[in-house]
């Protein structure tokens, strides 16, 4: 969703529109004086909502440190059952959804919009975290069997989106055109630049002593 300004935003969301594999949705923004007004404000509102959920990630991986250390100090000291495990390992994935939160707030931020498949991806894990943890002695088999349908409904979703990049698998290919895509590709420009400089000047160094 665009709530970036018309006159700076505009031309780089149509740029990334035209991109294969940056599945989005963005709307674009107005020349009204007091929807840019509101859109300001929201920007503002995601700042601060990317700034909590910063402290929600520290207090979660507060929360994980305390459970594994409960765990641990309950007899059989310093030994881990399955139930104990799984309490782990939900805790892990709460982080972990939260992070992918995170995410969908700074890529918002940057480049002012929604990707979808970011949003799916964080929807599965919070489905895997729930099928992690879910108790199915004390669960109906009709909670179960909704828990399945919803994780094949986004599986299905997420598949059919990443597999209009075309080619290899779609479950493990980055996503492309993503601003982290684009960020380690520079990176890697920039090296092998570096490289190739380096190759250069130590080449120029051994022909000015062979003369």
């Amino acid at each position: 969703m665009d709530l970036s300004n018309p006159k700076s935003g505009g031309s780089s969301m149509k740029e990334d529109s035209e991109k294969p594999g940056f599945e989005h949705c963005h709307i674009q923004g107005s020349t009204d004086p007091l929807v840019s007004l509101l859109q300001s404000v929201l920007r503002h509102c995601v700042r601060i909502l990317a700034l909590l959920m910063t402290l929600v990630i520290v207090w979660g991986l507060l929360d994980v440190v305390h459970v594994l250390w409960q765990r641990l100090n309950a007899p059989p000291y310093m030994l881990l059952n399955i139930n104990d495990i799984l309490a782990t390992f939900g805790a892990f994935m709460a982080v972990l959804i939260a992070i992918e939160i995170f995410a969908n707030i700074v890529v918002y931020l940057e480049a002012h919009i929604i990707h979808i498949r970011l949003v799916l991806a964080t929807a599965l894990m919070a489905a895997a975290r729930k099928a992690i943890v879910l108790d199915f002695h004390q669960t109906s088999s009709a909670h179960v069997f909704a828990l399945a349908a919803i994780i094949l409904a986004l599986g299905l979703s997420y598949w059919l989106i990443a597999r209009k990049q075309g080619g290899g698998d779609p479950f493990c290919r980055p996503i492309e055109g993503s601003l982290w895509s684009r960020r380690r590709a520079e990176k890697r420009a920039r090296a092998r630049q570096a490289e190739e400089a380096q190759r250069m000047s130590q080449a120029s160094h051994s022909l000015d002593r062979n003369e």
